[in-house]
């Protein structure tokens, strides 16, 4: 077992397909429709800061020289807002005791999935942290939000259960990763005024003091 193994457990194409995934069985049931609301709300927002921190640098070169920073871990954020509602879904009707092990369980889990980021190299420090930051943001909020107003899942059909189990586990199986990353390069080609993305390299590459009016360029663009 190694750590890419761990990793896919916080790819979009797990993870995507299990925000779904809640998003259908939360709107099935009358007494969790406004649950699912805003579940939507909190992840798309998750979403959208994460591509927007990527195409900003992608596209612009924003980011930090001296946090090593890129944009906001995805692996992180999705496996932290996601895990944890997973799993508190998935054990609503065990005792307290349980429950509670189980959301803890969807934090570690995305704990985990952070630090395989660190090990293959795939992030920074800042980039996985800050990731882990938002989605136990999201995942926090949601569920603090559904302690307070006693939310309650009353009752969870097997097909649903086992739909909850399989699905994670036919797509690790199939090991497939999502080109979200070259999906993201497309669009900030379409839409910054570059030829080529911004790139780690050109965070990095040594170079003159920049006067105020200039801003990092990539290399093939100069």
């Amino acid at each position: 077992m190694t750590w890419h193994w761990f990793t896919f457990f916080g790819d979009s194409m797990l993870l995507l397909p299990c925000a779904g995934l809640i998003v259908v069985i939360l709107l099935l049931k009358v007494d969790t429709r406004q649950a699912c609301w805003q579940w939507l709300v909190l992840f798309c927002l998750a979403g959208g800061v994460v591509c927007a921190s990527k195409l900003a640098f992608m596209g612009w070169g924003i980011g930090s020289r001296t946090y090593d920073f890129t944009g906001f871990s995805g692996h992180s954020a999705l496996s932290a807002s996601i895990w944890p509602v997973m799993l508190w879904i998935l054990f609503n009707h065990a005792r307290p005791p349980q429950l509670a092990a189980a959301v803890v369980g969807g934090y570690l889990l995305a704990l985990v999935i952070g630090v395989s980021r660190l090990i293959i190299q795939a992030h920074s420090v800042s980039e996985v942290l800050s990731g882990l930051a938002l989605g136990y943001l999201i995942s926090s909020s949601f569920l603090l939000l559904q302690y307070s107003l006693h939310t309650r899942i009353r009752f969870l059909t097997n097909s649903q259960i086992v739909a909850m189990l399989i699905l994670p586990l036919l797509l690790l199986v199939q090991g497939k990763k999502a080109p979200t990353h070259n999906l993201l390069e497309q669009i900030a080609l379409s839409v910054a005024p570059i030829t080529k993305v911004y790139t780690r390299e050109d965070l990095h590459r040594v170079r003159p003091a920049l006067t105020p009016d200039q801003t990092l360029r990539p290399a093939s663009a100069r």
